[in-house]
């Protein structure tokens, strides 16, 4: 009876924990819809404070996996020719343009590729011919080509969590078509995002995404950005499992 008793409890301890960490409305969006949440928006000490501890984290991220960064530079340097990081233009918020970094996961394109989405898809993943090295196909599915973004962080240019940065043409063509797309550009982009851990990665929904980084700006929190970096960090564990 004792046994079953401190089970019961730790069952219950457990789904708390759950609960608190792992909230319904993380994982899936919102039943109202973006469009009915209250609008609110950060104080800027409130953002400030984001930022401080984006910087601080990233920085003492940096210095806890350099023997990572350092041994994965070297396996793209061995893997293909090229350079180790890979340096593409993105929009950052209010619009401003930066280059955000990754480990190179391809070999060089030998010109345009001409991709573009299908309709109502985002870019990423896989676009038109697979370049990716055998390391490189490894770095995607664990996200580790994702962790020179610590720099951008450093630099300023992203946040730990935030919306995920799209190349200029494709913003300006989202903008056009994507109802509320444009205001995702409120708050600085992030190298991870709640419409991340919502599975929201590679060519999927355009809107539900556009919708789930406009919900997380309305809720933003540091609270909320620590469970969606634990989600993250869960996330990638599985994915290497």
């Amino acid at each position: 009876m004792a046994t079953q008793h401190r089970s019961a409890r730790t069952e219950t301890l457990e789904d708390q924990l759950e609960q608190l960490l792992l909230p319904a409305w993380d994982l899936a969006p919102a039943a109202l819809g973006p469009a009915v949440l209250p609008v609110r928006v950060a104080s800027p000490p409130a953002l400030a404070a984001k930022h401080a501890i984006d910087r601080t984290v990233a920085a003492l991220l940096v210095l806890w996996i350099l023997p990572v960064l350092l041994l994965l530079a070297a396996a793209v340097k061995l893997s293909s020719p090229g350079p180790v990081l890979y340096r593409q233009r993105r929009i950052g918020r209010d619009g401003r343009t930066f280059d955000i970094l990754k480990f190179r996961s391809m070999v060089p394109a030998p010109g345009e590729d001409g991709f573009r989405p299908s309709a109502g898809a985002a870019p990423g993943g896989v676009e038109g011919v697979d370049r990716r090295t055998t390391v490189g196909r490894l770095m995607r599915r664990t996200s580790l080509d994702e962790l020179p973004q610590l720099l951008n962080v450093l630099r300023g240019d992203m946040s730990l969590v935030g919306p995920r940065p799209e190349r200029p043409e494709f913003v300006q063509l989202f903008a056009d078509e994507v109802p509320g797309y444009a205001d995702r550009h409120r708050m600085q982009v992030g190298i991870t995002g709640l419409a991340q851990v919502r599975g929201l990665r590679g060519q999927t929904s355009i809107t539900l995404r556009a919708d789930a980084d406009n919900e997380y700006i309305e809720r933003w929190s540091l609270v909320l950005d620590a469970k969606v970096l634990l989600l993250t960090a869960r996330a990638a564990f599985q994915a290497a499992e």
